[in-house]
């Protein structure tokens, strides 16, 4: 009995099933109410777990985007620091370049004109002393430095030898000249002949040193180069030692006195030349 029931009501489900399945795949331009129910109570849920699933996704495609600008900066900035650091090697190594074969220009023209050894030093120290200004070089007595010997630089003459170490040597700039220590002989390239002076002082305040003793008739004139004229067995000659500013009557009116712009720039010393003169070893001792 209980199987004949179930049995039946088995079949009667079957056929009921049958029956939705055909009403729902049927050709039908409207949906039943319960079907409008169904499909309007799904589409309210889904729209609730559909924007914060989308807002989710938004957030985390945001953060990645993020991710990706901060690596992209992070290697921006590596290459300016890099494109920066090698642009000053470069500009550095370019100066350098252009300042050693002025250099060596510099010597190769010297040597040949009068037969002068130029070494090559490093100033390693300037004496802050108002009073007594001094230059540090890093070559000394077992390098040929001897006290005396003139210094000079590409532009122009820098100073004396005034005090010589085994391994570095005190150079005194052309700039602590008083006019009461011996001057420099100087003369004018290309008047060589004509015109002669002593560069016996520096003024401070002008940046100008002073040369005197100039005869009336002496050709030297505004913007002549000025150069060591080799007499007195001090400076060797040929060297530069600036340009002529002015020129006027002296205290007394016997000579004339002209105000030299220095040609080397004492505030820009990196390296020096030691002028070594053939025999100046020998007149030393």
């Amino acid at each position: 009995m209980m199987r004949n029931k179930r049995l039946f009501s088995l079949m009667i489900g079957l056929i009921l099933f049958i029956a939705v399945m055909g009403f729902s795949l049927g050709n039908r331009s409207n949906l039943s109410w319960p079907e409008k129910f169904i499909n309007d109570t799904v589409s309210y849920v889904q729209q609730w777990f559909y924007k914060p699933a989308g807002y989710m996704a938004g957030l985390f495609e945001d953060i990645r985007m993020m991710r990706q600008l901060y690596e992209e900066n992070e290697q921006l900035r590596t290459t300016v620091a890099r494109y920066a650091r090698d642009r000053s090697t470069y500009n550095f190594l370019q100066s350098e370049n252009e300042r050693l074969k002025d250099a060596l220009g510099f010597t190769q023209e010297q040597m040949e004109l009068y037969n002068y050894k130029y070494l090559i030093a490093q100033v390693i120290s300037v004496s802050p002393d108002p009073y007594n200004k001094t230059i540090k070089i890093n070559l000394g007595s077992k390098h040929g430095v001897r006290t005396n010997m003139a210094v000079t630089t590409v532009d122009g003459l820098v100073g004396l030898v005034s005090r010589v170490s085994p391994f570095s040597s005190t150079v005194t700039p052309i700039t602590e000249l008083n006019g009461q220590t011996k001057g420099i002989a100087a003369t004018v390239t290309g008047k060589e002949s004509e015109s002669f002076g002593i560069i016996e002082s520096f003024n401070s305040e002008t940046g100008q040193l002073l040369m005197t003793k100039i005869e009336e008739n002496d050709k030297l004139a505004v913007g002549d180069e000025v150069i060591t004229s080799g007499l007195g067995n001090v400076f060797p000659r040929g060297v530069v030692i600036g340009s002529v500013v002015s020129r006027q009557v002296g205290d007394f009116g016997l000579t004339h006195t002209a105000h030299i712009e220095p040609a080397a720039k004492m505030d820009k010393l990196t390296e020096v030349f030691v002028v070594q003169v053939p025999g100046f070893e020998e007149l030393d001792q």
